[in-house]
């Protein structure tokens, strides 16, 4: 008699994105197109450029990118903040994905960001007062504690996406373009395997182009 064959271990990530950052996106694309070739369940939590940059000496360009970046992540918090957790990841991503499909895929950027943020309101049919949080600090003690809970577990010299899966994090991986298929679980193979490593920290070269969103 042969025995049965052993399950399918799911594995359980988070990733720790802020909408405006086009390098989380490609890092969250990626990890959408691993779910597909690997048993891999994901989380969605946000951190916060602005947060991570806040009170620090920056030229003004990017100080000006900063400001707008406030609203989507605000916004994302306030609308799911009160959900149960299932419900607030799966809002959580719808926004993410809407958000993103402007900011970058439509290539709108920032520049018009409140009527991003409002197109995509409408979109989700959620309460249109959460566009008035863009603009407010209502809510920055909860979208600064999910940004610091990234921070603890990867140190406060990186930036977004955080990943954190079962007991290790990292930052990245900074990739472009996306990967997809059997690519992209070989990438997550090997992400698994340098992150999981005692003492192992860092791997880097130097970016020569931008994002690719094809």
């Amino acid at each position: 008699m042969t025995s049965a064959p052993a399950p399918i271990r799911t594995t359980r990530a988070e990733m720790f994105f802020d909408p405006t950052c086009p390098w989380a996106w490609m890092t969250s694309r990626w990890l959408m197109e691993a779910a597909q070739v690997r048993d891999l369940d994901v989380t969605w939590s946000v951190m916060s450029l602005a947060v991570l940059n806040d009170g620090r000496d920056l030229d003004e360009g990017y100080r000006s990118f900063l400001t707008k970046a406030w609203g989507p992540v605000r916004v994302i918090v306030a609308a799911t903040k009160d959900l149960p957790a299932d419900d607030a990841n799966t809002l959580r991503k719808k926004m993410y994905d809407a958000l993103g499909q402007r900011i970058h895929l439509d290539g709108r950027g920032t520049d018009d960001i409140d009527a991003v943020i409002a197109e995509v309101v409408e979109e989700l049919g959620l309460d249109a007062a959460l566009t008035d949080v863009a603009g407010s600090d209502v809510v920055d003690d909860e979208l600064r504690a999910s940004h610091q809970r990234a921070i603890d577990l990867v140190g406060d010299d990186v930036g977004t996406p955080v990943v954190s899966v079962e007991g290790t994090a990292f930052f990245g991986p900074v990739v472009t373009p996306a990967p997809k298929g059997e690519a992209a679980g070989r990438l997550w193979d090997g992400c698994l395997l340098v992150a999981a490593t005692p003492g192992f920290y860092e791997i880097k070269r130097s970016r020569q182009v931008g994002p690719d969103f094809s």
